[in-house]
């Protein structure tokens, strides 16, 4: 075992990966700072770098090694060890492996290194990985995953680094494939081989009371070892696990109640996350793990969630094209703020003139546009007020809402309710909406979740995308917006086209300029346009001008909501109409739906169905 020095001299070796070879923000402020505690500092790159990240190394290290990006870490680590050489390495009291898995630091690590001197120890790291009572990876000799040091950061001291047994372990290190292989050959034997070996190993962050409790505290108590065991790090994948799993280990609150304590209780600066979040995170994992869904009042006023923000110019932009419904809009215009500009676009002077009439007593300042009919909602915001939207902070998108298609008026009047209820249901829930962007301002956009009742039931659970996932990713590409984005996660859309939104998170949309000629003309397709890929994008858009989106509802419209997501979860896999609604509806109905789902997918649900006619037949 090793007793620390007063002053000991550290070897740092940091690994980075990134798909495009970007070096973001909160990995400056990471490295940086352990920086502060080395005396040499190698980075190991996998991949691709670009320049502005080769230049951010170069300044920061010793050396720089930039490789194919084969062995994940661990070859990356062996790389740095060989090529170093065990006689310089020898030189140092402690070899530092850490990587960009991690954020941080949420406290100096200088604190963590000062407490670690005092022990006696051989190896150690930052946090454990508990006892787990399988091997998933078959690779363990023990048949179960031992309790073991998270590779993300590892400490040897000299005793461990001049040992012979060591540096064998890196030279015969295997082949490391893929993540499991990392995982399964590395970090999990590493820790118990060398304590066999009769080298002792520690961690910064003591969890023991927390065995029994979860497997990874780092990832399923992330408060609690931050606030109470002043742990420096957190996980960067607690904003994209896997949501399955962590369904599995928890009631999914770790990332959202991580996300709020580093934001209101600590100086780290949430922007950091985001950076890279955004940029590199598919939105529907962020939706979910950060539960970007709120809920708000319909008869109370929340408190300013930021004492002295400054207060935002706001205009609500409504097309009406359905004049009938127009009192009805007005009813919703009224929940307004004070000195919201009323943005009405319209096509035809007729219906201009009796859009005058019927707003000229509102409270507000009343802005009537004519517009070409073509495009419907979609032209109107980004043609009809492209020249004036960017003076607004703040801009509530909405329409008309009347479905035309469907069989029965009261399934699409369900829709529309969705909508409006959760857009603009009182003065009270608009104040406090707008009030969520000013305590988030990387918040760009807000909107009610896509409608999951009688025919939208089948999209729902099987696919948002329809038929516009290509013609969606065209579009973005098109827009110079490339953010994560995938046909087999569903896409976070304002699927009603009302929304709540930053102008500013739009940008790249706008800077577009489009043109009325730019959409096809009436009678439109009720799929696979371009208004269609439009409506799917917005949200895209907006993570990539740096901006994430979230769901909106009210207290009130929430009680239909989760009574029906409760029903659905409870019955789906039980009663075999859900499912099958569409069929019931006539050709056209499955026509569409054999074009939205995977072959095998219709495939069974068209059998199923069959058979429970069958049953029904008496056949």
């Amino acid at each position: 075992m090793t007793v620390m020095p007063e002053n000991p001299k550290r070897f740092g070796i940091f690994f980075f990966y990134d798909k495009d070879g970007v070096v973001d923000d909160y990995v400056d402020t990471m490295v940086l700072d352990m920086r502060k505690n080395l005396d040499e500092l190698c980075i190991v790159v996998n991949g691709a770098l670009n320049q502005a990240g080769r230049e951010k190394f170069e300044s920061w290290s010793d050396r720089l090694i930039v490789r194919e990006n084969e062995g994940l870490d661990a070859w990356a680590y062996k790389t740095a060890l060989e090529t170093t050489g065990w006689d310089h390495l020898a030189q140092f009291d402690e070899v530092i492996m850490f990587n960009a898995t991690i954020m941080g630091p949420v406290y100096p690590f200088s604190e963590m290194f000062t407490e670690m001197n005092r022990r006696d120890i051989d190896f150690w790291g930052i946090t454990w990985f508990h006892e787990y009572p399988m091997d998933p990876f078959g690779t363990t000799p023990e048949g179960y995953i031992p309790r073991h040091i998270q590779s993300h950061f590892h400490a040897y001291r000299r005793s461990l680094i001049t040992a012979q047994v060591f540096q064998d372990y890196w030279r015969d290190l295997p082949t490391i494939k893929d993540y499991d292989d990392s995982v399964g050959k590395h970090e999990i034997p590493f820790t118990k081989r060398f304590e066999q070996l009769g080298f002792k190993s520690d961690v910064y962050v003591n969890t023991e009371d927390l065995q029994g409790y979860n497997f990874a505290p780092i990832m399923f108590a992330p408060v609690k070892i931050i606030k109470e065991k002043r742990c420096p790090i957190f996980k960067r994948r607690s904003f994209f696990h896997d949501y399955r799993d962590v369904l599995m280990q928890s009631v999914g609150q770790d990332t959202r109640d991580l996300y709020e304590y580093l934001r209101d209780h600590t100086d780290y600066d949430v922007n950091l996350i985001w950076n890279n979040a955004l940029r590199t995170m598919n939105l529907m994992n962020l939706v979910n793990n950060l539960k970007l869904t709120y809920v708000f009042p319909t008869r109370a006023v929340n408190p300013p969630c930021v004492e002295n923000a400054p207060d935002l110019k706001i205009a609500m932009v409504l097309h009406v094209y359905y004049l009938d419904i127009l009192p009805k809009l007005l009813a919703y215009v009224s929940t307004m703020p004070a000195g919201t500009d009323i943005i009405i676009t319209v096509g035809g002077e007729e219906k201009a003139a009796k859009v005058r009439e019927a707003t000229q007593d509102l409270p507000y300042n009343v802005i009537i546009r004519l517009i070409e009919n073509r495009g419907r909602d979609v032209s109107a915001l980004l043609v009809g007020v492209k020249d004036i939207i960017n003076d607004y902070d703040l801009v509530c998108f909405a329409h008309d809402k009347k479905v035309t298609q469907l069989s029965q008026g009261s399934i699409g009047d369900g829709f529309a309710l969705k909508c409006f209820e959760n857009m603009f249901a009182t003065r009270e829930y608009v104040a406090n909406l707008i009030d969520k962007f000013r305590q988030e301002p990387r918040l760009g956009m807000m909107f009610p979740p896509p409608p999951n009742h009688a025919d939208y039931f089948a999209p729902y659970i099987y696919t948002s995308w329809g038929l516009n996932y290509d013609n969606t990713a065209e579009l973005l590409n098109d827009l110079g917006c490339h953010v994560p984005l995938s046909k087999h996660v569903e896409p976070i859309a304002p699927l009603g086209t009302m929304f709540w939104f930053r102008p500013a998170a739009l940008a790249p949309l706008y800077d577009r300029d489009w043109q009325w000629e730019d959409f096809p003309p009436e009678p439109n397709n009720t799929d696979g346009t371009i208004l269609h890929a439009i409506e799917r994008a917005y949200a895209y858009v907006a993570q990539s001008a740096g901006y994430f989106s979230a769901h909106c509802f009210s207290d009130e419209f929430s009680r239909i909501e989760l009574t029906n997501l409760a029903f659905y979860v409870k019955n789906m896999n039980h009663d075999e109409k859900l499912p099958f609604t569409v069929f019931g509806k006539g050709k056209l109905y499955v026509r569409v739906l054999r074009k939205l789902l995977p072959r095998h997918t219709y495939v069974e649900i068209r059998r199923k169905y069959r058979e429970r006619m069958d049953r029904k037949r008496g056949l």
